[in-house]
């Protein structure tokens, strides 16, 4: 018997980041994209959580098909995104994450978990795993979670 159809997807995707070198201006960037696709993904019920590492973006973004589709073709006509390839594209039976839009660069703070990952020397090849970037942000949102005092989700 076959499964039974969803309209919910999960797009992973990665990037190379057009944005300035110098500490402040990226950070304000970096704020204006979470600004604009926090409002987005409000608007189109999506939750999403990317990671920044440093020229490199990966991403995973969950919804319905549509608004998935639609919103990575505005992140793919994005200026500031450049070489963007999806690692994957497929139907999820429920969502893994909880906001609109979560990023997470690498910082102190997040290091250890990046360092396990060890995604940059593949995004730098241009060969990132979708496992491994799945799995980087399950991790790094856990990671939030629990720093709240929130040991589980019931997503």
């Amino acid at each position: 018997m076959r499964a039974k159809r969803t309209t919910l997807v999960h797009l992973i995707y990665f990037s190379r980041l057009a944005l300035s070198s110098e500490p402040q201006l990226r950070a304000s960037q970096l704020g204006d994209i979470t600004r604009q696709a926090q409002k987005k993904n409000e608007f189109s019920v999506i939750t999403s959580l990317m990671m920044v590492e440093q020229n490199f973006a990966a991403q995973v973004i969950e919804g319905e098909r549509q608004q998935i589709q639609d919103t990575f073709g505005r992140i793919a006509e994005d200026p500031r995104h450049r070489d963007v390839q999806i690692c994957e594209w497929r139907e999820i039976a429920k969502r893994e994450f909880v906001n609109s839009f979560t990023i997470v660069a690498r910082t102190p703070a997040s290091e250890a978990s990046f360092n396990k990952a060890n995604l940059l020397p593949s995004l730098q090849r241009g060969t990132p795993k979708a496992a491994a970037i799945h799995a980087l942000a399950v991790a790094l949102q856990s990671e939030a979670m629990s720093k709240q005092g929130i040991d589980h989700l019931f997503v």
